[in-house]
């Protein structure tokens, strides 16, 4: 990292009363490819208790904005300007202060929760070694301290679930111990980057109680960097958008989505997906029969549409049960699920944080053993097939992961990670024919063709994410399983990206288990829902029905949970619930 310049900007006689006010800050980075502009003259203040979010594009330098309040900076980043954090200047602080700094005034809930944390050591540890590091050195109060955040962020049996490791938990449950973490030590300032970006609606709304109860009964203030418009309505007290690195509005949350005054933050509020604001893209899909092939189809997939006209995945009565090492605490993620996923189709897949959502599309590809039942991918047993028979049956098969830092080899380019399918099938032609291929898969996306030559790290994690869609469409594939392939895209490339899933989905006819927590993207795209609660289908069916008509208690709660991206809706409806028990209780600093 080069030494920052000389600020040019003083602060304001009150910064010392506030406990965050950005000055004029301007981050350019020097890259091989040139230097990129990430932050311009940007200048921002959060009042005591005061909510800020921060909106906007991927790359629009929101989450380098928010991570200059830590000083967390990327390599070769010259800056200039003023953070002034509880009275210090964290641009000029030392490395000594800026330990201090960190976890005690100003704490961080990271946008990647498999990237953040430690996979060699267990969640209680990983909490408590902040503790450590900031003084508390009572091993009993470090423990309970770790149990009680856990316990407060919904981890179930904190007093075991301590005990395991990160890879031991689904993605909504990492993310929640990463928001522990960063609350364990009741720091003035908590920077919440995409906090609720793995999370189901139901936890989504705990989390956004937690976070708004730290502010009310801590005086904290929140730096809110989202991409989820219904949880800056929820929860926001202002609201700041960011374009190219550019500030480009500011106003009260209210005021903002009645009254925006830009016409980029017109854009971005248009493209919100609303559910029940129709199914444009449900209806262009239905357009083609989701149990057929479409005359666009290659060789392979006519011929595999011609299996007899069995369905592209059937379930009956599947399994998974994890245990450990030593074949103790089995835990049963999938518990005798029935479905199937016809040619052609879309089916979404809804429910909590560790639901089994992602399980189910794992053992589809053949990545979790299943334990009892059937599971049949085109027609062929997957629990009988041999190594080399899974490999082909794999070819057919596109996977978006959830987390796509930890999908990739940071070391590969963009190129060699969208083309590394074709690499390992051995298709696609040499390097050119495969080149010219990621450049197109880039261009389906909307990325550049200059990415290519990029690596994962120098992307943000919503271009991350397309890369991942581009690479699982490397082999035009007859099925893909998409594990919240939006989760961590803003809402106008989400709605771009939408729109190509579904026209790609038309024209190359394959069928799709989307799984995602945010069911208006799940109206959109899928012709059929199935809702899944603690590893069981609690209910199955057309969109339309499901999401509108719901048999299912669970269903019913579910739904009502979505945040509504109006404030005065939000308002109203926590008005509604405040005279019901609060789920989440923090107690208070011991003495």
């Amino acid at each position: 990292m080069t030494a920052s310049t000389a600020p040019t900007a003083q602060p304001s006689a009150s910064a010392a009363a506030l406990p965050l006010e950005i000055d004029r800050l301007t981050l350019n980075i020097d890259t091989p490819h040139g230097t990129v502009h990430a932050v311009n003259d940007v200048s921002l203040t959060v009042e005591p208790g005061e909510i800020l979010a921060i909106v906007g594009e991927s790359g629009s330098g929101k989450t380098l904005t928010a991570r200059a309040v830590l000083g967390l900076f990327p390599p070769h980043t010259r800056r200039s300007g003023v953070v002034m954090l509880s009275g210090t200047d964290v641009l000029g602080a030392s490395d000594t202060e800026l330990r201090e700094l960190r976890g005690n005034r100003a704490a961080m809930i990271f946008q990647e929760p498999s990237t953040a944390l430690n996979p060699v050591f267990t969640v209680g540890w990983q909490l408590e070694e902040g503790l450590r590091a900031h003084g508390m050195t009572d091993r009993a109060e470090r423990r309970a301290r770790a149990v009680e955040m856990l316990r407060a962020v919904g981890i179930p049996e904190p007093e075991q679930r301590m005990h395991h490791y990160p890879h031991q938990f689904s993605g909504g449950q990492k993310q929640r111990i990463i928001i522990a973490m960063a609350l364990a030590l009741r720091p003035r300032v908590i920077i919440a980057d995409e906090p609720t970006t793995a999370l189901d609606v139901t936890v989504q709304a705990e989390i956004l109680d937690l976070l708004r109860e730290c502010r009310d009964q801590f005086g904290a203030s929140i730096v809110l960097i989202t991409h989820n418009m219904g949880v800056v309505a929820d929860l926001a007290d202002r609201v700041a958008v960011m374009y190219r690195g550019d500030l480009v509005e500011e106003a009260p949350v209210a005021e903002l989505f009645a009254r925006p005054r830009e016409e980029y933050t017109k854009q971005l509020l248009a493209a919100v997906p609303r559910l029940g604001a129709g199914g444009r893209l449900t209806e262009a899909a239905a357009d083609a029969d989701p149990t057929t092939r479409t005359e666009t189809a290659t060789p392979a997939e006519s011929a595999a549409a011609a299996e007899a006209g069995t369905p592209a995945v059937t379930l009956s009565g599947v399994d998974v049960v994890y245990t450990s090492g030593f074949g103790t605490h089995p835990v049963r993620a999938v518990r005798g699920v029935d479905l199937e996923i016809a040619r052609g189709e879309v089916l979404g897949l809804v429910g909590e944080s560790g639901s089994g959502k992602s399980t189910i599309g794992r053992a589809i590809g053949g990545l979790e053993t299943v334990g009892a039942g059937s599971l049949q991918v085109f027609g062929a047993e997957l629990t009988r097939l041999k190594r080399r028979e899974l490999r082909q049956l794999r070819r057919r098969i596109g996977f978006v992961f959830q987390d796509p830092a930890a999908s990739f080899n940071s070391f590969m380019t963009v190129e060699q990670c969208i083309t590394e399918p074709m690499r390992i099938h051995r298709v696609g032609g040499g390097k050119r024919e495969q080149r010219a291929r990621a450049i197109e898969l880039l261009d389906a996306v909307e990325l550049p063709a200059s990415y290519a030559d990029r690596h994962p790290f120098e992307l943000s994690g919503g271009q991350r994410q397309r890369v991942g869609l581009a690479r699982a469409l490397a082999l035009n594939p007859e099925l893909v399983i998409a594990d919240e392939p939006t989760s961590a895209l803003d809402v106008s490339v989400q709605a771009k990206v939408l729109e190509i899933f579904s026209g790609l989905q038309r024209e190359l006819g394959f069928a799709s288990l989307f799984i995602s927590h945010d069911l208006a993207v799940v109206e959109l795209l899928a012709h059929r829902v199935g809702v899944l609660r603690q590893g069981e289908l609690v209910e199955i069916g057309p969109t339309e029905r499901v999401l509108h008509a719901p048999q299912h208690a669970y269903t019913q709660r579910l739904i009502a949970a979505v945040p509504v991206p109006d404030p005065a809706v939000q308002r109203q409806r926590r008005a509604a619930s405040a005279d019901a028990a609060h789920p989440i209780l923090l107690s208070e600093e011991p003495a």
